[in-house]
Parts: C-alpha cells; structure tokens; sequence
C-alpha cells in the first residue's frame, strides 16, 4: 500500500475487511465458528481496514453474528436435500473449505475475476470438501447471469442460494431484478439474504458511508418494510432470525444491547428502528 493509495479501493477490498472479523472469531477460545484461512484471504490490508475505520472492532460481534447464521441456514438446509448452493459474490468466503458438507454436495462461488484469482492463489494446495466450481463474472451483467442461472437450474434438482453481504450495494430496483432472474430457474427454491433497516443504514452511513463512496461500493438497500419487500419479488420470508437477538444467545454482542435484546419487538416493519436479520426466503 502506497501512502496515497486508499485503504478501501473498491467493492472487492470489502472482503478483506469482512475475512478480518471471521480470524478474530476463529482465534477465540469459544468461537462460534473457526475459519482457518480466513487470516490469510484478510492480509494485512484487511486488518488495516478493520482497525482505520471507526468503531471497527467494536463493530465485530454483528459481523460475526451474521456469519453464524448463515452457516447456520446453510447447513440446515444441506440436512435438508439441497444438492447444489450458489454463492453469489463469494468474496473470500471458505465454507466449502471449512464446514462439513457432503462430498457430493455441488458448490457455485460467483465473484468478479480479479477477486477470484487472488483467492485461488491464496487457496492453493487447499482441498474443499465438497465439489467446487468458481465463475468469474460481474453479477451486474445481467444477460451473462442469466445465461449462468438457466444453465446451473438444467444441472441441479434443488439448489440454495446465498448472498451474503451484497444486496446493501445494490438499489431497490437492482435487488428486484436480482431476485426475479433468480426466480426463473425451477429448482432455485431457497435464497439466504441479509438485510438491514433505514434505521440501521443511516448509522453505517455515518460511521463508513464517506469511505465507501471513494471506493465506488456505497451502501444502498435498506428497505423500510424489511423482509416484507420480497414478496413483491417472488419470494416470501418463511424465517427471520434477527442479529441482535442471535448475538445476545451466543454472548457476542455488548452487554448494554444484550439487555435490549431482552425487550419485546415492535411488531410491523422496522423502519427507522437500527434493525437486522438473517432471512430465508422460499420462492411464492
């Protein structure tokens, strides 16, 4: 890194940042989960993002927290059937590497090409536990994702796709595309999205907004009805499990909202209440 050069470049530095939060959790004697390649996919670069930007580890246990769901929604719905999962901006993400998945369980990382090649550099020598397939293509290209989509729907009965971490770059409109190219193919079935309020936005915004703009990755979605706004999409919301809550279970938020944990939820959309969640959406 040059002295000018910023921390952040672009939308694929953000995995970096996000590797960071999953090492430290690893390291833990009590970890919730354990990445042991995640030190290495965050370099150093990573863990200068991390600890530059303001409440960067104080921030730690809602990324953690969102980690663990998802793993927690994936392995769940492994149990159930699902023989291929498509991870769409895959980042440097090593669940094929460090959960445990059936072999013959079918494995799609989606990712822009630079992103990837550093990563199978970084990999190398590493074997998956389950059969892994990498494509390289920018998910804003919509013609070429669809081509992806059909053909991937003509090769698996029943496949889970996850997105984790991408849908807050994108606008409503763009996520609404996404979700109906996603539709199309018969055994795209079930789809693991994070999503965060107005609320919760304007908080990130205010702590990181100005540095991810420079990079060209603002952040976007936070839809005031909250999971509510998928049904216009196609799919319905059939589990919602809330960040906070979960990160109060596992001891990994701060005390103060450990008790706030405690308190009922308002009922109806969250609006402008600092809101997020894991979701599995089921298509209509």
């Amino acid at each position: 890194m040059s002295p000018a050069e910023p921390l952040i470049r672009n939308i694929s530095d953000t995995a970096q940042w996000a590797a960071v939060y999953r090492a430290r959790e690893s390291e833990r004697p009590d970890a919730v989960f354990r990445d042991p390649f995640a030190r290495r996919l965050a370099g150093s670069r990573g863990e200068s993002i991390a600890d530059s930007l303001p409440k960067g580890r104080s921030q730690s246990w809602a990324w953690v927290t969102r980690t663990y769901l998802f793993d927690q929604f994936i392995a769940e719905e492994v149990a159930r059937g699902v023989d291929l999962v498509v991870n769409l901006a895959a980042g440097l993400d090593a669940r094929p590497y460090r959960m445990a998945l059936p072999p013959e369980l079918r494995w799609i990382e989606v990712d822009l090409p630079a992103l990837i090649d550093s990563k199978e550099e970084i990999l190398a020598g590493e074997r998956p536990s389950c059969v892994l397939e990498r494509v390289r293509l920018d998910l804003a290209d919509v013609p070429a994702r669809r081509q992806l989509f059909d053909r991937l729907g003509r090769e698996t009965k029943r496949a889970l796709v996850v997105t984790e971490g991408l849908l807050i770059y994108l606008t409503p409109d763009e996520v609404r595309s996404l979700a109906r190219d996603l539709a199309a193919p018969a055994p795209f079935q079930r789809w693991v999205v994070d999503v965060v309020s107005p609320g919760l936005l304007k908080m990130l915004l205010k702590q990181w907004g100005s540095r991810l703009d420079d990079a060209g990755a603002p952040l976007k979605f936070a839809p005031p009805e909250g999971p509510a706004y998928f049904a216009g999409t196609g799919w319905e919301p059939i589990d919602v499990r809330s960040i906070l809550r979960t990160a109060a279970r596992i001891k990994r938020s701060p005390l103060l909202l450990r008790l706030v944990a405690k308190l009922p939820e308002p009922k109806g959309p969250p609006g402008n209440r600092p809101w997020s969640a894991v979701c599995l959406l089921e298509k209509r």
